[in-house]
């Protein structure tokens, strides 16, 4: 169930002031142990986004698993699975931070982090969800859309109005 959504609105209208505040909100998440699926555009955002997660911060440690693609089906997802999975237990790790454009792979988390342009289908899987707006006039009228069907979802909604020196 869905508990609250934040609007983070930045002045700046760059791609890569989004996307370093979505780092530095998802570093917050994973050390406060949440689960947190950031939805990007495209592969590319994505793959973007996984580079970034790794230098935006020298300091900063966010593990993280890159998603691409619809999940696999029947006998080629189960081996998949099963693989991951005695992989994730045979080293204790199992990815707390998942990037993907396709969010039918995802069965749950804390926190979704929204970079792209659609509302995500089954909000119930998410307690909560960040959207990160920018200067950009056409992204803006995307998210005041999103913003809109959220309130008729009856969901709680936030905005947070940030300057360029702001921190997750």
């Amino acid at each position: 169930m869905t508990e609250r959504v934040d609007f983070y609105v930045l002045k700046s209208s760059t791609a890569k002031q989004r996307w370093t505040f979505a780092c530095r909100l998802t570093e917050k998440a994973y050390l406060r142990d949440l689960k947190v699926v950031l939805l990007s555009e495209s592969a590319a955002d994505a793959e973007a986004l996984d580079e970034l997660l790794w230098t935006f911060n020298e300091r900063a440690f966010v593990p993280h698993e890159l998603r691409t693609g619809a999940p696999a089906t029947g006998a080629a997802s189960r081996a998949a699975s099963a693989s991951a999975s005695a992989s994730a237990s045979a080293s204790g790790f199992a990815p707390a931070v998942q990037l993907t454009q396709d969010l039918d792979s995802i069965e749950a988390a804390d926190l979704l982090v929204n970079l792209s342009d659609r509302l995500p289908a089954r909000l119930d899987r998410f307690a909560r969800i960040a959207e990160i707006m920018d200067g950009d006039a056409e992204r803006r009228a995307k998210g005041r859309e999103r913003f809109k069907a959220y309130r008729d979802m009856k969901l709680p909604v936030e905005t947070h109005q940030l300057d360029e020196s702001s921190g997750a």
